[in-house]
């Protein structure tokens, strides 16, 4: 495996105003514990195929210093996992943008998020393959 597989670079990270307003009002949601997951299909400015953005409540952790700890956690896990879901995009030609939201109210430890991570991801290929294939039967070209 190549170096390149590992990374998590700046276009690859959500941070279009516009495209996250968009996210939270048209977008599909589920949860996969402990995350709940916000996807929405869109073409990127940038050359990538998907852009993510991780939050974690204030309200639930009300010092910063969890906060971020958890958002690391959770981009560390993506970024070590994200390989199969990368290239389940790329080959279905397909771009999203989409939010994973924290959504348990206790610090997990990094096994639980990378767990939940993996689970997240699989369950996200499976509906935009569903969404996918539905529109391939749709369209006929």
């Amino acid at each position: 495996m190549t170096h390149s597989q590992y990374t998590f670079p700046k276009a690859e990270r959500l941070c279009s105003h516009n495209i996250i307003e968009e996210l939270f009002t048209k977008g599909d949601g589920f949860v996969c514990y402990p995350f709940r997951v916000v996807y929405l299909k869109t073409s990127l400015t940038e050359e990538v195929n998907s852009q993510v953005m991780f939050s974690v409540s204030k309200r639930k952790f009300k010092k910063a210093v969890d906060r971020n700890l958890l958002k690391r956690r959770c981009k560390e896990a993506y970024r070590l996992n994200r390989k199969d879901f990368s290239d389940f995009l790329i080959s279905s030609n397909q771009q999203i943008a989409f939010a994973m939201v924290y959504i348990s109210s206790q610090r997990m430890p990094y096994s639980s998020i990378e767990k939940g991570m993996k689970k997240a991801l699989l369950k996200l290929q499976e509906k935009l393959s569903v969404n996918n294939n539905n529109q391939h039967e749709t369209n006929p070209e």
